[in-house]
Order: structure tokens, then C-alpha cells, then sequence
């Protein structure tokens, strides 16, 4: 029986499919555009289906048919990574593709110096990063355009697996000059009355505002953002504080305005940090050579004081 498409058309089909655009597929599977144009093209044309209705400038909608092809293209690649993985197992090889998803909120300084760290060890690996909230990287686990994800205990469904790699007590980020900033420890009744920046990454979200509301208090929010950068110019430039997880190794705003970071104390939930993956992937060895490496170079002690470092012993 002859075969009517590749497993690059269907990785182009899934892609298309999540993103609902051919450019923004282009970008995520770094190909040009027409590359993908052309195989979507040539599939709705062997299997006599449309698959997507072009809406131009709103970009790409399945079809019926679209939607019943993509999930079982899904399935294939799936099957066809277990197929790969289970060679690479039989030779004990660390190879081929990894794709890893950061949360927004510390993608930035925890990923790179990781990547560089398993890349310099297992050279065979193509290593991807990719950067979403907590509710993209749950969806890009499930249809498997990613890997593992590092982030938090958020909403964790029980078709994924989450292993823990450090606690993290919130603290609270104040400019120089705010009136609060010259404390050693501040409680969530410190800080209500108080103008507030609110992260508002989804899940995220609800984890700051329960702090407040397992105190019995409302915050003040003045001003919300999905940004770290701007979040952390916002409180820099005195237009409020904010509540985070993770401290920055500087402590100095994008726009060069000194941050103050205060431990919160009390009845204060911690974020729990860690590795999300779908069960049975770190039967990869690509990705358990991965959870390993992580677990080896996260510095704990950083990551209890809401600082994420990363040891150099494989750089």
C-alpha cells in the first residue's frame, strides 16, 4: 500500500491546526511558510478533503474533516515518536528532537543556560524552547508539540505528571521609595490597602488573588499586565507593588529603577516548581536525560530564597 502523505505533511497539519495560521506554524516549526502552504495543499488534495477554510486576514479554520484528520495525524506522530524512542532505548542513544516549554514568568532566566548545559552534553539532540502560560503549556503537552514543561503546580490534570523541583514562598516586589520597602518581612494585611500590579497570566492569577483571599482581605489592583518586564518597570516606577514567585538575579527594572523584594510571612501557599510531562514520557531516554540534568543543575538553595539559578557544572 503506497502512502498518501509523510510525518513532516501531518507535523505541518497539527501545527496549522493549533495555531490557526500558517505563519505562526511556520515560526513555531521553523520552516517557510510556503513549505507548509504547499504540503497542506497537496494532502487536501490526495485525500479529496478540504481541511481548513482560509479567512484571510483571521487566518486558518478547520473543517469538519479537518478536525477528524488532525487528531488522528496527532495519534501517528505520536505513535511514530514511541516507534523512535524505543530504537533509541534498544541503543541507549540520546537523540533526536526535544522540545521544552517554559513558563512565561521565568522562561527567560532558567532556559537558555539549561539548553546550552544539554546541548553541550548530548550533541544529537535538536533542542526547541518554547514560552506560553500555564494553560498553553497543558495544551501543547497533550497534542504533543512539547515535551516536558518547566513550570508550576497550577490546575495539574491528572493525564499529566508533575514532578516537584523546589518550593517558592511569594514575596513582594516594591520600588526604593515605596513606604513598605525598608522591611525585613511584610504579611498579605500589609499589603492590601496598597496600589497593586497584578501578574495576570491565566491560573497564575488565581493563585496571587487567593493569597489575599485566604486572609480575609481584598487587593487594591490598579493596573494588570501579562508581562514581567513591564510588571516589573510598573512597580519600579512607583505606580504600585506587585506579588511574585521568583526573584530576578537583578535587582534592577528594565528601565534601571531599583526593585526592593520582601519575604511574605504568614499563612502564605507556596508555588511549587517542576517538571510537567504527559505519563510514560520519560520513557524517552531524550527526556529523561533532560529531567535528570535539571534535577543535577537547579540550585535549591537559590530556588528556596525565590532566586532560580543554575549550577555551571556541565557548561
Amino acid at each position: 500500500m503506497q502512502t498518501r502523505f509523510t510525518l513532516r505533511q501531518l507535523e505541518y497539519l497539527v501545527a496549522v491546526g493549533r495555531f490557526g495560521s500558517i505563519t505562526l506554524a511556520a515560526q513555531h516549526l521553523s520552516v517557510s511558510p510556503p513549505s507548509i502552504s504547499n504540503a497542506i495543499a497537496q494532502m487536501e488534495a490526495e485525500f479529496g478533503l478540504p481541511m481548513f477554510v482560509r479567512k484571510h486576514a483571521q487566518g486558518m479554520a478547520l473543517t469538519q474533516s479537518g478536525r477528524a484528520l488532525m487528531a488522528q495525524a496527532a495519534k501517528v506522530l505520536e505513535a511514530a515518536r514511541d516507534l523512535s524512542n524505543l530504537a533509541d532505548l534498544q541503543k541507549g542513544t540520546v537523540r533526536g528532537e526535544l522540545n521544552v516549554g517554559c513558563l512565561l514568568t521565568f522562561a527567560q532566566i532558567i532556559v537558555p543556560r539549561l539548553r546550552k548545559s544539554f546541548t553541550q552534553t548530548y550533541p544529537d539532540v535538536v533542542f526547541r524552547q518554547f514560552q506560553n502560560h500555564q494553560m498553553g503549556l497543558i495544551e501543547g503537552l497533550r497534542d504533543a508539540s512539547i515535551d516536558v514543561a518547566l513550570t508550576y503546580d497550577l490546575a495539574i490534570p491528572t493525564d499529566l505528571e508533575f514532578t516537584e523541583l523546589a518550593n517558592l514562598p511569594p514575596c513582594a516586589v516594591l520600588s526604593e521609595s515605596h513606604p513598605l520597602a525598608g522591611r525585613t518581612s511584610l504579611s498579605v494585611q500589609d499589603l492590601a490597602p496598597n496600589p497593586m500590579i497584578l501578574l495576570d497570566l491565566p491560573l497564575s492569577v488565581d493563585y496571587f488573588l487567593s493569597l489575599f483571599e485566604q486572609a480575609g482581605v481584598k487587593p487594591h489592583i490598579v493596573e494588570r499586565t501579562q508581562d514581567m518586564a513591564v510588571l516589573h518597570s510598573l512597580v519600579g516606577n512607583d505606580f504600585g507593588y506587585t506579588v511574585i514567585n521568583i526573584r530576578p538575579l537583578s535587582d534592577m527594572s528594565p528601565d534601571g529603577k531599583k526593585l526592593c523584594f520582601v519575604p511574605l510571612v504568614g499563612p502564605v501557599k507556596p508555588m511549587r516548581m517542576g517538571l510537567l510531562c504527559a505519563r510514560g514520557a520519560d520513557s524517552s531516554l531524550t527526556v529523561k536525560a533532560f529531567v535528570d540534568l535539571c534535577t543535577q543543575l537547579l540550585d535549591k538553595d537559590a530556588l528556596s530564597q525565590n532566586t532560580i539559578r543554575v549550577s555551571t557544572g556541565l557548561t
